[in-house]
């Protein structure tokens, strides 16, 4: 039996979705003083994980998502002070402090992980 491609188009939105809520979330926290830089990456998974895919692209898919959501919000909230452009901010994402970069691989494994584990595999 072939996956749809409508069930993988719905796990991706709601793994968009979940980044975007984990993107406010992290927002608000971080306005607070907290440090929540798994969120992103990890609401994006956790909601990829609610529909039901076959495709072992969709998990793949997820945590590059994930990592990138991670990526993303920790330019958006702490550019680099000596070029405050993506480009630099990418290009330097290896002198970021290792919290920030655990963190981000925690997203990005937990926005692999659930629609992994959530994949509906063929009964045989």
């Amino acid at each position: 039996m072939k996956d749809s491609p409508s069930s993988n188009a719905l796990t991706i939105c709601c793994a968009l979705l979940g980044g975007y809520v984990g993107y406010l979330a992290f927002a608000y926290l971080a306005a607070r003083g907290f440090y929540a830089l798994v969120l992103p990456g990890g609401l994006l998974g956790l909601s990829a994980g609610i529909p039901r895919s076959r495709s072992i692209a969709v998990p793949i898919l997820c945590g590059v998502l994930a990592i990138a959501a991670g990526l993303v919000t920790e330019y958006r909230f702490a550019p680099f002070v000596a070029d405050s452009s993506l480009s630099y901010f990418l290009a330097h994402v290896g002198t970021l402090q290792p919290v920030t970069l655990v963190l981000i691989a925690l997203g990005g494994l937990i926005g692999f992980w659930v629609p992994l584990r959530r994949r509906v595999t063929s009964a045989a």
